[in-house]
């Protein structure tokens, strides 16, 4: 049986980031429930870089649409989560 590795390998690091951002966000939501104020811990933890994309507006004639702002908030906690899924994946998988 023939397999387009190449592909398999694109589409395994596409739900590997994806499952890890998810996971990160869960992460930082906790850890913003569980550690005080005002500790460096929590600042360190939860201090995060927006990149933003959009909005993308298309208007095809007929039906008109427009996309975004399309964010994404990355800090430690989210490169763990993604550690962990990519951890996951390259055992399991």
């Amino acid at each position: 049986m023939l397999v387009d590795t190449g592909r398999r390998g694109i589409v395994r690091f596409g739900w590997t980031l994806i499952l890890g951002l998810f996971l990160g966000g869960l992460l930082t939501k906790l850890m913003e429930l569980s550690l005080p104020e005002g500790t460096v811990t929590r600042d360190f933890l939860l201090t995060s870089v927006d990149a933003r994309i959009g909005p993308l507006s298309v208007d095809l004639v007929a039906v008109a649409f427009e996309l975004g702002p399309l964010t994404f908030t990355f800090n430690v906690l989210t490169l763990v989560g993604i550690a962990i899924v990519a951890l996951i994946v390259r055992s399991w998988i």
